[in-house]
């Protein structure tokens, strides 16, 4: 006879969903965020246009986005073709939906994109672009994690 209630473990499951869902999403976030607020520093500094400036960033993010991913399985003694393959998998689609409404709130936060480094309004813009990419990319990476999709960081 099997030790575990069904019950039990079907709600263990569920949780572990939701937490290793959370776990991979806030990698994510990690990453992308990181690219995402340095590309959008760089051009700020560098005083580049809003399209230039949209480029930067949504490059920088998924940069960071993949290479957050690509670090640990070369740390476990994968190559880079394998690391890449995999992070491309499991986390393409993530990093893609969190980058997408990461600029969606940064295009249309009223005035965000002529803020500068000094002004609140560029930190609450970027503060909430990643809230926003984060609540967004978090269904892709359940769904994925309920579908032994994801794979462990």
């Amino acid at each position: 006879m099997n030790d575990l209630h069904p019950h039990h473990s079907v709600s263990a499951t569920s949780e572990n969903h939701t937490k290793l869902a959370f776990s991979a999403t806030f990698h994510c976030l990690i990453g992308c965020g990181l690219g995402e607020v340095a590309g959008m520093i760089l051009a700020v500094i560098l005083n580049m246009d809003n399209h230039t400036s949209m480029a930067l960033s949504i490059i920088l993010g998924a940069i960071g986005g993949f290479g957050l991913g690509v670090i640990p399985l070369k740390r476990a003694g994968f190559g880079w073709r394998w690391a890449f393959k995999q992070v491309l998998i499991a986390e393409g689609l993530s990093i893609a939906v969190m980058e997408t409404f990461e600029v969606l709130v940064q295009v249309y936060y009223p005035g965000l994109m002529d803020a500068k480094l000094t002004d609140w309004l560029f930190w609450e813009g970027m503060i909430l672009s990643l809230i926003a990419g984060f609540i967004a990319a978090f269904p892709v990476n359940y769904i994925f994690v309920k579908k032994g999709i994801r794979h462990k960081h």
